[in-house]
């Protein structure tokens, strides 16, 4: 005899999910971090390539804030918090700021 399976409530079967909401982070510049120190904070907290890096750093260079990357929020405030952190630890006022994609 096979057990009998309740059918799972309307709600459920026909409930959508949604895709998490994304985030961009973007680099603000300043006039005393250096170049190389956002090319090496591009490289590792964010594993851009030594292209990209440059690149993005161009950006906040010359027009005074580059796209870094779109995250979900967890990821955007994390990364975030590991630039500042970085840029305490080497005595920048490197900042980056998370607004919606």
């Amino acid at each position: 005899m096979e057990p009998k399976v309740k059918d799972r409530p309307a709600s459920l079967t026909n409930e959508k999910f949604k895709e998490p909401e994304q985030f961009k982070v973007i680099l603000l510049n300043d006039h005393y971090t250096t170049m190389e120190f956002v090319v090496e904070v591009l490289m590792v907290i964010f594993h851009k390539s030594i292209d990209d890096a440059n690149i993005i750093m161009l950006d906040v260079h010359n027009k005074g804030k580059g796209i870094v990357g779109v995250y979900t929020w967890d990821i955007a405030v994390t990364k975030t918090e590991q630039v500042h952190a970085a840029a305490n630890a080497n005595e920048f006022p490197l900042r980056c700021i998370v607004e919606p994609a």
